[in-house]
């Protein structure tokens, strides 16, 4: 899920100053030495990062770290490019609906090679129905906001109740599915290092920390090497889903490893391509009623001088890409402002005070000491958003990451972007004009292709448009969590969609 953008734009002015005297970083697959030019020290950024935490207590969440950065090494030893990985058995009620008897949970640390000290932290369910089902990662967004988010609270195998007994989900998508969470980048969730320097500022440190670990985890579990594989997640992981399918992709042809079935990748309510998103703000507020025409009128410029401001950012991040973010964060500030109180993840609700979700229970339960021996963390905290991930990533944001996904089509590898309707944020409109605008060697089939609906139990809950690999989902009484939304419909687009029957 994205932190408030108001919280970017309070700190941002100060921040972009410093960021202006330095020197634009060069990138490269493995160098990591240079990400630390793009951000002030860890002290400048002390007063933005209690902004930050208060916009994480909208989602009544309150990390007791800003990161997992940790000096003492509490979790079993690591030498590089292993993986310790524990048999996971949390008490669940109810029946679980499993077709196979062994029903094998597991969470683990994987101590990334490329890095000081980091250790990522995963939970791996075996689907609960045939092995042989495809292998789905799922990524969470923020950035900064680990994967139990999801886990517990969308379609992970199991939901929290109010008195933090855990419950099967009869729609999360293990039963379709052999399912990886990550908690990533380093210093969200349970992963962690003792080290700064291991902090992530751009897509290739963060996909090519994935890469090493989807290879460790196939090297572990090679019988679910040859499986299909898809990415999925959802909010900034639209940077993260098209930035590690590339990678892999790439490893793929240059053969640098386990080959890894990459058969397809799906954006939920993402921000892929922020140019053409942020211009999609006033239309859509203004379609929803969220502003009046008046308002609209008001935000010409403002558009104008977003569109400006980005395309000198281009898609090498960098200081031009601080500067547009700062811009184009005041179209989507105006917004809020305008219609005060709008959840703006589902505009059908409105925040009580500063309180927008209430995923309390999550920290209340993952920092139980019984859970963190179940899943072997040993004393580190659980950090379920990081303000300080989220800063880090600055330059970062307004980054266009639909660049990479053509070649990824014409190598017949399948996309599907999909979006709740009542999503402010992530809306659908600007999700929809990116995937049009996209160009590839099928983009006018699929501008000139119908929109159909997609139906559940003979229920209209969406409209799709479709051409070769490409489909585009609009999902019906849903916000920026689809599958917390409308959990059954979430499943079955999924379940159609690994099958090609969508």
């Amino acid at each position: 899920m994205m932190f408030s953008a108001i919280f970017r734009s309070i700190f941002l002015s100060l921040l972009i100053s410093i960021l202006l005297l330095n020197t634009s970083p060069t990138f490269s697959i493995r160098t990591t030495t240079n990400e630390q030019n793009l951000l002030p020290t860890s002290s400048t950024l002390n007063f933005p990062k209690k902004q930050a935490q208060k916009l994480i207590r909208q989602l009544n969440l309150f990390p007791e770290h800003d990161i997992n950065i940790n000096s003492v090494n509490t979790t079993p030893s690591l030498t590089a490019s292993t993986i310790i990985e524990k048999r996971l058995k949390l008490p669940v009620l109810g029946d679980s609906g499993a077709t196979i008897q062994d029903l094998g949970h597991h969470a683990g640390y994987y101590l990334l090679p490329h890095t000081k000290a980091a250790r990522m932290f995963y939970f791996f369910f075996e689907s609960r129905k045939n092995k042989t089902d495809p292998v789905v990662i799922w990524l969470t967004g923020g950035p900064g906001c680990g994967s139990e988010l999801a886990l517990f609270y969308e379609n992970g195998p199991f939901k929290i109740t109010n008195n933090l007994s855990l419950v099967w989900n009869d729609f999360g998508w293990d039963k379709i599915s052999n399912l990886l969470y990550v908690d990533q980048p380093t210093g969200t969730g349970f992963s962690y290092s003792s080290s700064k320097d291991d902090i992530r500022h751009d897509e290739i440190g963060i996909s090519n920390d994935l890469y090493d670990f989807l290879q460790a985890f196939f090297k572990q579990h090679p019988q679910y090497a040859k499986n299909d594989f898809y990415i999925t997640g959802e909010s900034y992981a639209g940077h993260y889903i098209p930035a590690l399918a590339s990678r892999v992709h790439q490893g793929n042809k240059n053969k640098e490893g386990i080959l890894i079935n990459l058969k397809g990748l799906a954006i939920g309510n993402g921000l892929t391509n922020p140019e053409i998103q942020y211009k999609a703000y006033p239309d859509y507020a203004l379609d929803n009623k969220v502003i009046s025409q008046s308002d609209y009128n008001s935000f010409n410029q403002s558009v104008a001088n977003c569109d400006q401001a980005i395309k000198l950012c281009g898609t090498n991040g960098g200081n031009s890409c601080a500067s547009a973010l700062q811009v184009c964060e005041t179209i989507f500030n105006d917004i809020v402002t305008i219609d005060f109180g709008v959840n703006y993840y589902d505009i059908r609700k409105e925040c009580e005070g500063e309180l927008c979700y209430d995923f309390s229970n999550l920290e209340t339960f993952m920092n139980q000491e019984s859970v963190r021996d179940a899943l072997g963390v040993g004393n580190i905290e659980f950090v379920s958003c990081s303000s300080a991930v989220h800063e880090a990533m600055i330059t970062d944001y307004m980054r266009n990451l639909e660049v990479g996904i053509p070649a990824l089509l014409e190598d017949g590898i399948k996309l599907l972007v999909y979006a709740g309707e009542y999503d402010l944020i992530c809306n659908w409109l600007g999700n929809s004009r990116w995937v049009e605008a996209m160009k590839w060697s099928g983009q006018k089939n699929y501008v000139a292709a119908p929109s159909v609906p997609f139906t559940v139990d003979g229920l209209e809950a969406g409209l799709q448009r479709k051409y070769g690999p490409l489909i585009f989902l609009k999902v019906h009484n849903a916000g920026h969590l689809v599958p917390m939304d409308q959990p059954k419909a979430a499943l079955e687009m999924l379940q159609r969609w690994i099958q090609s029957t969508l």
